[in-house]
């Protein structure tokens, strides 16, 4: 059965200002004074509920770290894993425009696209394995102008860089395309200026439930990953590093229709994460069994540009206006991608904007994500796909002229996306790891 949720209110179709949602922890409030506070947008009813918050859940825990040793004998990109967590080994495979495979070694340090001549799907889905996924979903080949690529070996072994090696000649300049999985085709059809989303409009929406209760939202990019906000497990909120505290709803329209839950196995945050500036504000949920039947959004490739004013949408659960309860339905908002030379201009973010984020929303207002939205996708459309731009991550206020929401830039995070579903693969504990 579905929890209850004491301050959940049924919204009209007028509000919409996603975000996410903070969780009841029972404490009296501590006066508060918001002058220039930057906060998250998950949802936990806290100390801060009578200032004006944005994001993130507030929990306890410890957390567990693992220091990264490297031998000075250990060589990246060549196949063997030689670091204690795998880092010399997991940044080795990209996808590049078109989705073409391009594979940095050993013995050419930098990315070259792979030449089709003895490609198949053998190969095809042990190189999807490598990267995290169940298996290859589709190969093609690209004509390309490159003078240098990586030619397959006579036989593949445990990872696609140490299967292959430099060449200048490929047959017919033909390269491998792959993609590995379905991804960022809904079957519905948009509603046009709704505001509350329809059923199967958004299949990779993710709810993550903290002990019971909606925290913060998630996006679905694999059959069993899902990448949200590493803020939505702060180490000093018990237990919310323990991944048996945890539900993931995916696919859900209503927090009163919640379908089966899905456990977590893993929680991997991102090491560089910084609490006061909110760089690399990300996380990588592996899923203790796969959601075959549901499709993921489409991670971006390697260099793909998505330019200000661009529309894209963010969804979640999260409140509507300031001091209202969490959304019961999912809602959705256009918002329009903010150039990072604007949103870091003195009136608005004044230099608070690092590379690894994106500002979406509106600079009259009105348009944002909120409590309970944190770790919840912005997806921007190209080619008849979805893809998840953004991670929601922070903001000052809901919906403030001149204060747009921000979100991890996941373009400029993609490595570390790959790198993590590559190494998760081989780890079957219950536990936090942080990683570079």
């Amino acid at each position: 059965p579905p929890p209850s949720y004491p301050s959940l209110q049924t919204l009209s179709a007028t509000q919409v200002q996603p975000y996410y949602i903070p969780q009841p922890i029972h404490q009296t409030p501590a006066p508060c004074v918001v002058q220039t506070m930057t906060f998250h947008r998950y949802t936990f009813n806290s100390i801060f509920d009578s200032c004006t918050v944005r994001y993130g859940p507030l929990l306890w825990a410890q957390k567990e770290t693992e220091t990264e040793t490297c031998p000075p004998s250990s060589v990246d990109c060549d196949g063997k894993r030689d670091c204690s967590q795998g880092s010399d080994e997991s940044r080795c495979v990209r996808f590049g425009t078109a989705n073409e495979l391009q594979v940095m070694t050993s013995k050419n340090k930098s990315f070259l696209p792979v030449c089709a001549q003895g490609w198949n799907k053998n190969i095809a889905d042990q190189t999807c394995q490598q990267l995290g996924f169940i298996q290859s979903y589709e190969v093609g080949v690209l004509n390309t102008s490159s003078s240098t690529f990586q030619s397959l070996n006579s036989q593949f072994t445990n990872t696609i860089q140490a299967s292959v090696n430099t060449s200048t000649s490929c047959p017919g300049q033909q390269t491998v395309s792959l993609k590995c999985s379905k991804c960022g085709k809904p079957p519905g059809s948009r509603i046009i200026g709704g505001n509350a989303a329809a059923d199967g409009q958004w299949p990779w929406q993710a709810s993550l439930h903290f002990q019971g209760s909606h925290s913060c939202g998630g996006t679905l990019v694999a059959p069993d990953f899902i990448i949200t906000a590493a803020h939505c497990f702060p180490k000093e909120t018990l237990g919310s590093q323990l991944p048996s505290n945890w539900r993931v709803y995916i696919g859900l329209v209503s927090q009163l229709r919640l379908p089966s839950p899905y456990n977590l196995k893993q929680i991997i945050l991102h090491k560089n994460y910084d609490p006061a500036t909110k760089n690399n504000d990300i996380a990588l949920l592996k899923l203790s069994k796969t959601a075959s039947n549901i499709q993921p959004v489409c991670l971006p490739v390697f260099g793909q540009m998505f330019p200000a004013a661009k529309q894209c949408w963010t969804t979640g659960f999260g409140v509507t206006k300031q001091g209202a309860g969490i959304s019961t339905l999912l809602m959705e908002v256009a918002v329009n991608l903010i150039a990072s030379a604007v949103c870091n201009s003195p009136t608005v973010y004044g230099g608070r904007i690092t590379e690894n984020m994106q500002c979406a929303g509106d600079l009259k207002g009105e348009r944002d994500s909120c409590q309970g939205d944190s770790g919840g996708p912005l997806v921007c459309k190209v080619d008849d796909k979805w893809y998840l731009t953004g991670v929601t991550s922070w903001g000052d206020g809901c919906g403030q002229p001149n204060r747009p929401g921000v979100y991890s830039d996941v373009g400029q995070l993609l490595m570390w996306i790959y790198g993590k579903m590559q190494d998760s693969p081989a780890k079957h504990f219950l536990r936090v790891v942080l990683y570079h």
